[in-house]
């Protein structure tokens, strides 16, 4: 089944349990759906992976959205969108963990041969196509540049 028509099939399953948070998610996601499928130079089709990508951009909107409402006092609505990033992040692939994405990342600056932080955009480009889906961008960004200033300190250079 695509991820098209689980949503589909769960947003009828959450119509019939009132679930009225989940519900709007959903049908902010198949929203979305539609509108790529049917998208100017679109071929009428949402492949599994461009899917994925649309709702990992809703997840990250929302957590954004969520930081504005809290640091303006408005936790209420916060929360509100906390838990459609909680019904959104159900049809993501697992994500790593810390720990697990730095391991992969040594790997990643290994097969490129990054030196340090004059590479973060060489690494950056094999990391985003590598761990697609499985981190998001600012956390694999924020090791990454970890990684680097220690080799930048034991190489001597700048």
């Amino acid at each position: 089944m695509s991820l098209f028509d689980k949503v589909s099939e769960d947003i009828k399953a959450a119509m019939l349990a009132k679930d009225k948070i989940r519900l709007q998610a959903l049908r902010g996601v198949k929203k979305e759906f539609l509108e790529a499928k049917t998208a100017k130079g679109g071929d009428g089709e949402l492949n599994d992976e461009a899917a994925v990508k649309i709702i990992q951009k809703m997840v990250k909107q929302r957590k954004e959205s969520a930081e504005i409402y809290t640091t303006q006092g408005r936790p209420e609505l916060a929360e509100a969108e906390l838990a459609e990033v909680e019904a959104l992040e159900v049809y993501l692939p697992k994500q790593l963990t810390p720990e697990e994405l730095e391991t992969e990342l040594k790997t990643i600056l290994a097969e490129v041969g990054a030196e340090g932080p004059r590479d973060m955009g060489k690494v950056m480009g094999a990391a985003n196509k590598a761990l697609a889906g499985k981190a998001e961008g600012r956390m694999i960004s924020e090791i990454v540049r970890k990684l680097l200033n220690p080799l930048n300190g034991r190489a001597g250079s700048n």
